[in-house]
């Protein structure tokens, strides 16, 4: 059979999505197009409808990405488009199609799809999350009417991967969050906190990322509160857009009387925006009350700021393992008495020079090599 000239067809968020899902399929493209592979991006016309969406943009104001073809085909919720995409899909051929997984919404037009793709497509799936954070009735149902269909499991977490073992019996690999290419590089933080007008002598912990009750920013609020933080020049900056009642976090900011020291910046953050506060901080604070992976931890490489994350699975093992910061109890003192300590290192270097260390080994280079070993293992022929 004369092989095809399509390697991997990725669907799902891409430009003009924004967020992190969307820039890491961007990167994944990159990474495997470094690697002589032809790769295209198949993207949504409609992803979610407004009554399901908490922010308040899904689209990016960022530049498109350069060098990848994204073809905005799929519709999410409207079976009568689907068969269109598998046409489209059976056309173009691919060696491998790549279905990008993170909630049980995606679940039904997924499985739909991959369920109409010939055997002679490998069908893999690259989940973020199986069990969503904020659950519902019918998530494990969609999830394995979904999985019916696909060949080979991969994901970010050897968490996800256990959740993953429950329901399914197909192989899976578990890999990790890469950092991605498109991160701008750090500049002096001086010259970073001149930009922001932050304070030049104060230490700045920085919780970045979309803001959900999950993600315990009133947890780390709390901490702010304790007389260790306190009586220190240290102030907390919150960036990230809210998807809950931003209200609630204001109350508590005011009702601890800690104005002078939190700042709410409840704002989506480009780029530029995301490289000027991580160049400005000193730590960068994960008081998660649950998580599977996080995208902010390779951010916070990326940066070379050590980082403090809550005691769960998901976060603090490559925390542990790679010393690039403390692991706390999900409590006030102990989040506090966390953050002293790592700014008490900062001047030593002790966190970045472990950091330093492990820079390659968290690239895409090395999560593509690895991922796409693990795919051609597996006796499902892709030519």
């Amino acid at each position: 059979m004369q092989k095809r000239s399509l390697d991997y067809l990725l669907i799902g968020p891409a430009f003009p999505f924004r967020g992190g899902i969307s820039e890491t399929q961007h990167n994944l493209a990159k990474a495997l197009k470094r690697k002589g592979k032809k790769v295209e991006l198949l993207t949504f016309t409609k992803l979610y409808p407004k009554i399901l969406f908490p922010g308040k943009s899904q689209f990016s104001l960022e530049k498109p990405p350069r060098d990848l073809k994204i073809n905005r085909y799929l519709h999410a919720y409207n079976p009568f488009v689907w068969s269109k995409v598998v046409k489209y899909i059976i056309k173009i051929n691919p060696k491998i199609l790549v279905f990008r997984y993170y909630n049980p919404f995606l679940g039904i037009s997924y499985g739909w799809i991959a369920k109409k793709i010939p055997n002679n497509i490998k069908k893999v799936a690259l989940v973020d999350n199986w069990i969503p954070h904020e659950k519902g009735m019918l998530d494990r149902v969609v999830n394995i009417h979904f999985a019916k269909y696909i060949d080979i499991f991969t994901c970010l977490s050897n968490n996800v991967e256990e959740q993953i073992k429950k329901d399914v019996k197909v192989p899976i690999w578990s890999g990790f969050h890469p950092i991605n290419y498109d991160l701008k590089p750090s500049i002096d933080q001086n010259k970073a906190r001149s930009i922001l007008k932050f304070e030049k002598t104060t230490f700045y912990v920085l919780f970045f990322g979309l803001v959900r009750k999950y993600k315990g920013l009133n947890l780390l609020i709390k901490a702010f509160n304790h007389p260790s933080i306190r009586k220190q020049n240290i102030k907390l900056y919150v960036a990230g857009e809210c998807y809950e009642n931003q209200n609630k976090y204001f109350s508590l900011v005011k009702k601890l009387k800690l104005k002078k020291k939190i700042i709410l910046d409840f704002n989506f953050k480009s780029l530029s925006e995301i490289q000027l506060l991580f160049s400005a901080s000193d730590l960068i604070a994960q008081t998660y009350q649950s998580s599977t992976q996080s995208g902010v931890t390779p951010i916070a490489y990326h940066y070379r700021k050590p980082i403090l994350v809550s005691d769960v699975e998901g976060l603090k093992s490559q925390i542990v393992e790679d010393k690039s910061g403390e692991i706390v109890k999900r409590e006030p003192k102990a989040v506090a008495n966390g953050i002293i300590k790592i700014l008490d290192k900062t001047g030593t270097n002790f966190y970045t020079k472990n950091i330093e260390k492990v820079i390659n080994k968290n690239s895409w280079g090395t999560f593509v090599n690895n991922w796409e070993e693990f795919i051609s293992k597996k006796n499902i022929s892709i030519y």
